[in-house]
């Protein structure tokens, strides 16, 4: 049954539907992958019971001709940042240990009612905070990719962050597509750290209730998943107004899925300069070249663009994020659920607790937040980088004018060592420097692995539209996949 964790989550559907194997049968072989695949740690939490009783369920809706759609029967994992009633919940941390939520994030109540059937909860960076999925209590995760040359010669690889373990499980063949959140550029740069596709909606697209907050005026959850039309099935399915969410957008929800083949011919496509980098990797020039040329082979058009304020993304949002951060994480005092250190005083026990449920992380974020958000500084620097902000998407608003998308590499390098750059915070935070301006103007954006590095490593591509214009960047990444014609596997993967 090894061969069921090769299939998309498309020809699984149809698999089914035509009787050829069970929803069981298929998540049976999705938990034994998951045993085999323990040494990555990409789970925290894993729910084989859960998911075998989900299965059967959803086979006898189709055997009852009550099928829910693409994604009923489907064995897919849950990025420990969605609240899932009664199972464990972490955000990663320390401080939320035994949290079993009495309730479930919109998100997963949307894929659940869908039929799809949950494996477990993904490891991540604690509290969504990390590009490398090494700041999580519970470990790091480990890439199921292997890199030769360039000093990483059986060194163990980071799959990117935060959402590294829904990457990892995807890429490793042991779920067949993971929910993910992107603050910053956390489901698109690990879905090019580990060749798959990533793909972030519009801001407001996919409800943030349920969600562990991290920042919330830049969270945003998607898939992973190991194709384009994977992605876009389960959008379909995520995505859609929530009441209970103030910032979820009143906007209809149209099938993702349906106009994934009407190619590029006429599409005018930017290709913003300043996303060229001194020192950038030649091989990641090149692979930009090369999606523009395989975007012209099918009749679209490329033209350069300007988005002048980029240089000022990264340190702006590095100002914004920390200081929501500082904000939501105050809730976390040892008082209502999670760890709690005992204290001679309240005081005491705020001090305790925070002490030691908070890694190094978090601590240094929430402290940057803090200081911007404190007297003396809080226009000096918040109010600054949200100015910033507001010229970011003005450039994207203008650009977007000329073009229909924009072509961009996803991240600057490819996957690195575990150890590498944890000395260095600017090191790591600078992964995040092609995929943080789309997500500081709100705009969707999808990573397509496109091509390998010398080093056998996948090296991704990114595109971003305008806002809520999702079919048109799934119809540009389609045609871009089509003519990538990845199908590079990890090691040992299948």
């Amino acid at each position: 049954m090894s061969t069921l964790t090769d299939l998309t989550i498309t020809a699984a559907a149809a698999g089914m539907a035509k009787g050829y194997f069970t929803s069981e049968e298929l998540t049976i072989a999705h938990v034994e992958a998951m045993e085999q695949a323990a040494d990555l740690n990409a789970f925290i939490t894993e729910t084989p019971e859960i998911a075998l009783e989900r299965a059967k369920e959803s086979d006898a809706r189709r055997a009852a001709g009550n099928a829910q759609g693409t994604m009923d029967g489907i064995p897919i994992a849950v990025k420990d940042l969605f609240c899932t009633e009664g199972v464990l919940t972490t955000a990663g941390s320390h401080i939320l240990d035994g949290f079993r939520p009495t309730y479930e994030s919109t998100v997963t109540t949307k894929l659940r009612d869908a039929g799809a059937v949950m494996l477990g909860k993904t490891n991540l960076d604690e509290f969504a905070m990390g590009s490398a999925n090494i700041t999580s209590y519970y470990g790091p995760v480990k890439n199921p990719w292997k890199g030769q040359g360039d000093g990483k010669d059986g060194k163990d690889l980071v799959p990117g962050g935060s959402s590294g373990g829904s990457a990892a499980a995807v890429a490793a063949r042991i779920a067949l597509g993971a929910t993910g959140t992107d603050t910053g550029g956390s489901i698109r740069q690990p879905a090019s750290f580990t060749g798959i596709v990533g793909l972030k909606p519009t801001y407001g697209r996919c409800s943030r209730w349920g969600i562990v907050a991290f920042a919330s005026s830049l969270d945003q959850a998607g898939p992973l998943t190991r194709t384009v039309e994977d992605a876009a099935h389960m959008l379909t399915v995520m995505a859609g107004h929530d009441a209970k969410d103030s910032t979820s957008a009143p906007i209809a929800v149209p099938d993702f899925a349906a106009g994934l083949n009407a190619g590029v011919k006429g599409l005018k496509v930017g290709i913003p300069k300043e996303y060229t980098l001194d020192g950038m990797p030649s091989e990641i020039q090149a692979l930009w070249t090369q999606g523009m040329d395989w975007l012209k082979d099918q009749g679209a058009e490329c033209a350069p663009v300007s988005l002048p304020h980029t240089k000022y993304a990264l340190p702006a949002y590095y100002i914004v994020a920390p200081a929501e951060a500082s904000s939501n994480l105050a809730r976390y005092d040892g008082v209502r659920y999670g760890l709690r250190v005992a204290g001679d005083s309240l005081d005491e026990m705020y001090e305790a607790t925070r002490g030691e449920g908070f890694g190094d992380e978090v601590r240094r974020r929430v402290l940057i937040g803090t200081y911007v958000l404190s007297a003396g500084y809080y226009d000096a620097y918040y109010i600054k980088a949200q100015r910033v902000r507001t010229l970011i998407a003005e450039d994207f608003r203008k650009a977007f004018e000329q073009v229909d998308v924009l072509l961009t590499p996803t991240a600057p390098s490819a996957a690195f060592a575990i150890g590498e750059k944890m000395d260095d915070p600017v090191a790591m935070y600078l992964n995040d420097v092609f995929t943080v301006p789309a997500s500081m103007a709100g705009l969707p954006a999808i990573s397509i692995p496109a091509g390998l590095d010398s080093g056998g490593l996948p090296l991704g591509l990114q595109l971003i539209a305008k806002p809520f214009d999702e079919e048109t960047l799934l119809r540009a990444a389609a045609a871009l996949e089509a003519a990538a014609g990845f199908d590079a596997k990890p090691g040992g993967a299948g």
